[in-house]
Formats: C-alpha cells, structure tokens, sequence
C-alpha cells in the first residue's frame, strides 16, 4: 500500500487543501488562499519574502515541511 494519499493531480491538490487547513489550525500560518481554475490551482502562503503563487506541489512540499516540523 502506498504511503501517500495522492495518485494524481488532483488528489495531489486536495491534498495541500488539507495540509494548508491544518497549518491554519494549528497557527502556522496566518492565511491560506487557493485560486480555483478549471484545470488547476494556484496556492498562496503568506511569508515575508514570497507572494508568487504555488503549484499544488510546491504548497504541498512546505505544507507537509510545516506541519511535520510542528509535530516534532
């Protein structure tokens, strides 16, 4: 059985939903905006230095880093 919960794009996507709610929960972050098109999604993670959009693997990627990092 694999061990991750995405086989595609779009579970890829849900995904980082997931995580960015969970990083907001548990005060990780101060907002999480994602931009829904018919073919993809564009993520945004405040930060000091970067406001450019994520690809759903780039916000997955420091998603999963934060909340990981948390429960160390």
């Amino acid at each position: 059985m694999s061990q991750y919960k995405f086989h595609n794009e779009y579970t890829l996507a849900e995904v980082a939903d997931e995580l960015g709610k969970k990083a907001l929960k548990l005060g990780l972050i101060s907002s999480f905006v994602v931009r829904y098109f018919s073919d993809s999604r564009q993520y945004y993670i405040p930060n000091e230095t970067d406001s450019e959009p994520l690809t759903p693997e780039q916000a997955y990627m420091q998603l999963k880093a934060m909340v990981e990092k948390a429960g160390q």
